[in-house]
């Protein structure tokens, strides 16, 4: 929306010929910043409850230099996710005071501030090799805005490291279960808590786990009910449906 229409529709509330509510709807729909090779949504957060974050895989390091610098001229933190080291080290050029986290691969261009939304996710992992999918969950929950916690290598190998963390898991809000071989853990969780259990399968494992399919569809055939599961290494998918469900709650 350009400053004669954003002018138009502010005189439109005034008069009355247009309600608060009505603009707000307005709003929703627009605007979109065209860069050629790239629209981006400056309105989504309005829309959705969600800012636009940058998916950089496939990306070229000067084009998300450019996208982070448009996005951040209207935002007060942008969250990058699978940003590799080497496109990373090009950007931070530009960016040096950003805050990058090689093993989640995401990038923030501000450092994380306080939670400003109560309501409390835990980020659990089965196993160490899936700490990278969980640290994307991680910090797209922070920047979010929400309180985090995380409990790691609880998987069922040693499942009396889970059953003592019963105080850790009943104070959250929404747990995101993060588990590479067969994907057990989710199951196991969803039979222990009544709140929701978002579950993310992992690209870890043996041979015959497939790249994280024998998880995910052992999580998907899991029969604990209450289980929600994202896409394979999908930690950001899980943390922004986590942010959805608690933003809706808290209303």
């Amino acid at each position: 929306m350009n400053e004669e229409m954003l002018k138009t529709l502010l005189q439109s509330v005034k008069l009355g010929s247009c309600s608060p509510d009505e603009a707000l709807q307005e709003l929703k729909d627009l605007s979109f910043e065209n860069l050629g090779f790239a629209r981006l949504d400056h309105h989504r957060a309005l829309r959705t409850g969600q800012a636009e974050v940058i998916f950089c895989q496939g990306k070229q390091p000067e084009h998300i230099i450019t996208i982070l610098t448009h996005l951040g001229a209207k935002s007060q933190n942008v969250l990058a996710t699978r940003l590799e080291p080497a496109s990373a080290e090009k950007v931070l050029l530009h960016f040096p005071n950003a805050h990058y986290d090689s093993l989640a691969r995401c990038l923030l261009l501000n450092p994380l501030a306080e939670p400003t939304i109560s309501g409390r996710i835990l980020i659990m992992t089965a196993g160490t090799a899936d700490l990278p999918v969980a640290q994307e969950a991680y910090l797209t929950a922070r920047y979010m805005g929400h309180e985090v916690d995380t409990l790691f290598d609880v998987g069922v190998a040693g499942i009396h490291r889970l059953l003592v963390q019963r105080e850790l898991m009943d104070r959250a809000e929404v747990l995101i279960v993060v588990a590479g071989m067969e994907g057990a853990l989710a199951s196991v969780v969803g039979g222990l808590v009544e709140q929701p259990v978002i579950a993310v399968p992992t690209s870890v494992g043996y041979g015959a786990h497939f790249q994280g399919l024998a998880a995910l569809l052992s999580m998907l055939n899991s029969c604990a009910s209450g289980i929600g599961v994202v896409n394979i290494d999908n930690g950001f998918g899980a943390a922004s449906l986590a942010s959805a469900i608690i933003r809706r709650i808290s209303k």
